[in-house]
């Protein structure tokens, strides 16, 4: 909550692996009850630092400490964790019940009421029948159930995710993805999900924890991340982003081409090589009968308007992504998605020429050495 102290909080960070360097001076803070996702691609030390936080690995430097108590050193039989990995973990000659119950087997807790508890936590996570069953014999989804009804037995204060989901089909992905979510709503367990899948990280996190090449690049909430990125990694690694370069015009402008276009305010310096970025759901094709979105003909920045023609056009079911070129753009192209309602108004189709906008509150502008 705003005010109180992170449940988990870690200061300068740091992994090396004999010269190299795998995490370099992380500073993060997860509050109590927060789902958060460590998002990159791979290699880019978010499974290193979710070990370390576990201690399955021990940091180069740094400090970690959970609800205010200095963890840095323990074991992790001595943290207070549950996790559930890529390949589930499973013991493949326990059933259900019993790998459920092997964390419980040594706490002291009576066999009536370890029974009890392992019933809970299978009905918890929609198994109520499965108890006597071995894991060869359920489905890939139903042994990451288990595996998270395990990491819940001992009720622990932080729930550690590593791809949970990286090993199942789409469809069982899904659903399992809104289901943990709701899970961890409803039990409200402080929650670290390391993911390289975008889609996991925007639909499932409260924060996002974006890195890249041991470094963290941006922490935010999911929109945070995905309208507002601080760095070319970050636009193009969340979606798609079109990056074409410019040069910079002022702080509230660019020149694309001959043409001068308004912004979102930057910081790059006047005159400098540049990158204009611009999310393609963010184009807006304009012609003789209306637009995709406002008022027909509806223009909301008439000198970020440029003519163009659509030189290729592929279906992806609830849009069409085109491919744009322009005098503007010189050799570059532009990426726009187009509704399937604008496409049939307007009569778009490859070949066609129209007018385009670039909203200035939708361009980004990022200096050309940050690429």
């Amino acid at each position: 909550m705003p005010g109180s102290a992170p449940y988990l909080r870690l200061r300068g960070v740091s992994k090396d692996f004999g010269n190299f360097t795998a995490l370099q001076d992380i500073a993060l803070d997860v509050n109590e009850g927060e789902f958060v996702c460590f998002l990159g691609p791979s290699g880019c030390g978010k499974t290193t630092l979710l070990r370390i936080i576990a201690g399955l690995e021990i940091q180069t430097a740094g400090q970690i400490t959970q609800a205010g108590v200095d963890i840095s050193g323990l074991p992790p039989s001595q943290r207070d964790f549950g996790i559930v990995f890529q390949s589930y973990a499973l013991f493949p000659n326990l059933t259900v019940t019993r790998n459920v119950a092997y964390g419980l087997e040594n706490t002291g807790l009576s066999r009536s009421a370890t029974v009890k508890r392992v019933k809970e936590l299978l009905e918890l996570v929609g198994l109520p029948d499965q108890g006597s069953k071995y894991p060869a014999q359920l489905s890939g989804g139903q042994q990451q159930r288990v595996a998270l009804a395990r990491a819940l037995a001992m009720s622990p204060g932080l729930l550690l995710l590593d791809e949970p989901l990286s090993a199942l089909d789409a469809q069982v992905r899904g659903h399992l993805r809104h289901e943990i979510k709701s899970l961890q709503r409803r039990l409200g367990v402080t929650t670290i999900m390391v993911t390289h899948d975008q889609e996991e990280a925007l639909t499932m996190a409260d924060r996002i924890v974006v890195m890249d090449h041991g470094v963290v690049e941006q922490v935010g909430t999911p929109l945070e991340i995905y309208r507002e990125p601080v760095s070319p990694f970050v636009a193009n690694f969340i979606g798609t982003m079109n990056q074409i370069p410019c040069e910079v015009n002022g702080a509230g402008g660019v020149k694309l081409g001959m043409l001068s276009l308004a912004c979102q305010d930057h910081k790059v310096q006047s005159g400098a090589p540049a990158i204009l970025a611009i999310r393609p759901e963010d184009v807006v094709p304009h012609g003789a009968d209306a637009g995709s979105r406002g008022a027909p003909g509806a223009i909301a920045t008439p000198g970020n308007c440029f003519d163009a023609r659509i030189e290729d056009m592929e279906f992806l079911g609830s849009f069409f992504r085109a491919e744009l070129s322009g005098l503007p753009l010189g050799d570059a192209r532009l990426i726009a998605d187009f509704s399937i309602n604008a496409v049939r108004r307007m009569g778009l189709e490859t070949g066609t020429g129209l007018t385009i906008e670039l909203p200035a509150d939708r361009v980004r502008i990022f200096s050309a050495g940050s690429a």
